[in-house]
């Protein structure tokens, strides 16, 4: 019997997908929103719809931060708020450890827990506030194991004819 995909790697393997989308040339991020083991939204760090973007001109440093690029778990946000799906109670499967400031926002828009794949700069007031919020927080690391069950499964190769 085939085992099936624990629903932590599952997401955060969705969470990395969506990271290729990223037009940042310093940091490829992704980020999931997931409420009831349902997505609710999405997110990679890029510019604003419709402006430059740092693959095309380079990033926009400002004290060595691109200030360009709207970080992955804020575009997820945004995207609840653009359509109208709600925040509160739900959680974020990110590639890297969020920041202080979509820590912050991430606690104002009532996420429970944090997931993610790699430690990136974490903030020391970004992690006590997490405590301080008793938002859980918890890394979570791939499994190879489920990435290579996809190419080797029989549906996805070439059917002889």
């Amino acid at each position: 019997m085939k085992e099936r995909i624990p629903w932590d790697q599952y997401f955060m393997t969705q969470a990395v997908l969506l990271s290729t989308r990223s037009t940042c040339e310093r940091l490829a991020v992704g980020a999931i929103l997931v409420r009831d083991k349902r997505i609710i939204a999405g997110g990679y760090n890029g510019s604003v719809s419709g402006d430059t973007h740092c693959i095309d001109e380079g990033c926009y440093l400002v004290d060595n931060h691109c200030v360009r690029t709207i970080h992955a778990e804020m575009n997820a946000v945004l995207q609840c708020a653009k359509f109208g799906v709600a925040s509160a109670d739900a959680e974020i499967y990110v590639t890297d450890f969020p920041c202080l400031q979509c820590t912050k926002m991430l606690l104002q828009a009532g996420i429970r827990k944090i997931y993610y794949l790699r430690n990136y700069h974490n903030d020391p007031y970004a992690v006590s506030l997490l405590e301080r919020k008793d938002v859980a927080v918890q890394r979570v690391e791939i499994d190879k194991k489920y990435l290579n069950a996809i190419y080797t499964d029989d549906h996805f190769n070439e059917q002889e004819s």
